[in-house]
């Protein structure tokens, strides 16, 4: 009885001392990132571009990217054009990729969301297997995203989610995910028929 009574006390003890090393582990994402970045460039944003980039910031910058991660941005104003691509390296790479959303132009007329995506699908077409491609959209409203939803562009919003806050939108999509959807549909068919 006593014994039993030690040794219950001793794995007590044990779990009790090690426990508070696994509550206080973080989640550490072993694979790289590479970020897309694409903003709406029209007059649209102006009103609520801080609070829409005071949020990328927050929940992406600080929370997400970490050293070796690449973040590619571009502007999708008249004209889709990349404005920052760089690998992040510590505070100083966070804090220039936040330095660059603080002086993007939001000057143009129209928003080119289908050059811009149509460039990050080219451009994660060639990323290497073992790194993670996510892309986010930033706009005022669905509005703006419209034209990008007709012809031929709307095959690179196969797949998406989106969330709304009160004057502006983000929307995550994967425009190459039709090829993987396709290549495991493909290996599951094959699998079930031997």
């Amino acid at each position: 009885m006593k014994n039993k009574c030690l040794h219950k006390i001793l794995i007590m003890i044990i779990l009790v001392s090690i426990l508070p090393f696994y509550l206080v582990a973080e989640d550490i994402r072993t694979i790289s990132l590479d970020m897309n970045l694409i903003i709406d460039g029209s007059t649209a944003l102006n009103n609520s571009k801080n609070d829409a980039f005071t949020w990328f910031n927050e929940q992406v910058v600080d929370r997400i990217l970490m050293d070796g991660d690449k973040i590619t941005i571009w502007s999708a104003g008249d004209r889709a054009q990349v404005i920052y691509s760089e690998t992040v390296s510590g505070a100083a790479g966070k804090k220039a990729v936040k330095d660059k959303l603080q002086t993007l132009d939001t000057s143009g007329k129209t928003a080119d969301f289908t050059g811009a995506l149509r460039d990050a699908a080219s451009r994660i077409s060639q990323t290497q297997a073992e790194r993670i491609s996510y892309t986010m959209l930033i706009t005022a409203s669905a509005e703006v995203l419209e034209p990008a939803f007709t012809g031929s562009a709307q095959d690179l919003f196969r797949w998406f989610r989106s969330e709304k806050y009160e004057r502006w939108q983000v929307l995550v999509v994967a425009p190459d995910i039709g090829r993987k959807v396709q290549q495991a549909a493909a290996a599951y068919m094959s699998s079930i028929r031997r």
